[in-house]
C-alpha cells in the first residue's frame, strides 16, 4: 500500500496492460487533515464522491478526523468491452477512454470519475459518437427541465451563458444521442454521484484533458457492468458496485450475484485457478468499488 501526501493528486492515465491482463493502478491512500472531510479528500485525488466513501465504509463522511488513513479507490479493473474509443460504465460512475495509439506509442488508457443521471433521468445504454466539442458552451434547458426548475420556484432563462453559473462548465463533447452531453460542471460535488439530468458531468480539469484529446467520431459505449472480473498475471479480482437506484435493491441486488458467478465462471473457464470463495462472497456482501482478490487462499488487504 502506497501512503500519499495529502494535497498530492493522482494520475488518470495509466499504460495499458496486455490484452489478457485487466488492472490497472495500485493501491493507494492518504492521512486526513483535521479539516478535512472524505469529500474534500475525493475532490484532491480525483476520486468520485460515491467511491470515496464505498472505499470507506468506517469512516464519516463528514469528519473523518485528523490523522486518519483514507484509502483511495485508485485501482480498477478495465470494463469488459473493446479498448478503444470512450466507455462510460455507468455502476462505476467512471469513464475510460483509450486513445488510438501512433505508430510506436505505447497504448493507455485514460479514466475519470464522472457524474451520471438520477432517477427518472437516466444516462441512456448503447453506443454513440462524439458528434461535435465546444468550448465555453451556453446551455439551453430543455422544455422539461424549466418545468422541474419552475414548480421548484427557481426559473430558468431559455439560454444561460458562459460563466460561472453555466452548469456546463468551459467544455462539452456533445453526443450522438439527442440532448446529451459529457460536460464540465461548477457543481463539482456531484461528480461521481447520480444526480444530473442524464448529462455526464467530469470536474472541470479532467473534461479539459478529454476536450483537447478526444476527437470529434470518437466511438462511445455507455454500459452497465456494475461487477468486473479480470486477470493480474495468475491472480483474479472481482470489483462490484451497488446496484443502480432505478433498478431497486432487492432486484438489482440478485442480478448482481448473477452476474458475478456468470463472469466469474467465464474467466475459470478460460484460465482455471483455486477460487476463494469466502473472499468472492464477501466482495459481493459489502460492494466496496475496489478489486478484491478472490483467487487462493487469501483476501487482498487494503
Amino acid at each position: 500500500m502506497l501512503i500519499l501526501a495529502p494535497l498530492q493528486a493522482q494520475a488518470a492515465m495509466f499504460h495499458l496492460p496486455p490484452q489478457e491482463f485487466d488492472l490497472v493502478g495500485m493501491a493507494m491512500s492518504v492521512t486526513a487533515l483535521q479539516q478535512d472531510t472524505l469529500i474534500d479528500i475525493a475532490r484532491r485525488n480525483d476520486v468520485g464522491q460515491e467511491a470515496i466513501v464505498l472505499a470507506n465504509p468506517e469512516v464519516d463522511r463528514w469528519l473523518p478526523g485528523a490523522g486518519t488513513r483514507v484509502v483511495l479507490p485508485s485501482q480498477h479493473l478495465l470494463p469488459d468491452t473493446p479498448r478503444e474509443g470512450l466507455v462510460l460504465n455507468l455502476p462505476e460512475m467512471r469513464v475510460y477512454y483509450y486513445p488510438r495509439p501512433g505508430r510506436g506509442e505505447q497504448p493507455v488508457v485514460y479514466t475519470y470519475p464522472v457524474g451520471i443521471g438520477r432517477m427518472d433521468w437516466e444516462t441512456p445504454l448503447g453506443e454513440t459518437t462524439v458528434i461535435s466539442k465546444q468550448k465555453d458552451p451556453a446551455w439551453r434547458p430543455p422544455a422539461s427541465i424549466r418545468r422541474e426548475h419552475a414548480a421548484q420556484g427557481d426559473p430558468l432563462p431559455l439560454v444561460v451563458p458562459p460563466g460561472p453559473d453555466n452548469p456546463l462548465g468551459k467544455y462539452a463533447l456533445r453526443l450522438g444521442i439527442s440532448g446529451y452531453l459529457m460536460h464540465g460542471t461548477n457543481k463539482e460535488f456531484g461528480v461521481g454521484m447520480q444526480v444530473s439530468h442524464g448529462c455526464v458531468r467530469l470536474l472541470p480539469e479532467d473534461v479539459e484533458v478529454l476536450y483537447e484529446i478526444v476527437p470529434v467520431g470518437t466511438r462511445v459505449r455507455i454500459i452497465n457492468q456494475p461487477v468486473k472480473v479480470g486477470w493480474h498475471g495468475d491472480e483474479l479480482y472481482l470489483q462490484v458496485y451497488p446496484p443502480m437506484e432505478e433498478e431497486g435493491a432487492q432486484v438489482g441486488q440478485q442480478a448482481l450475484r448473477e452476474k458475478a458467478i456468470e463472469a466469474v465462471d467465464a474467466a475459470l473457464f478460460e484460465r482455471p485457478t483455486v477460487l476463494n470463495r469466502a473472499a468472492l462472497e464477501s466482495a459481493l456482501a459489502r460492494p466496496s468499488g475496489m478489486p478484491v482478490l478472490i483467487s487462493g487462499r487469501r483476501l487482498l488487504v487494503h
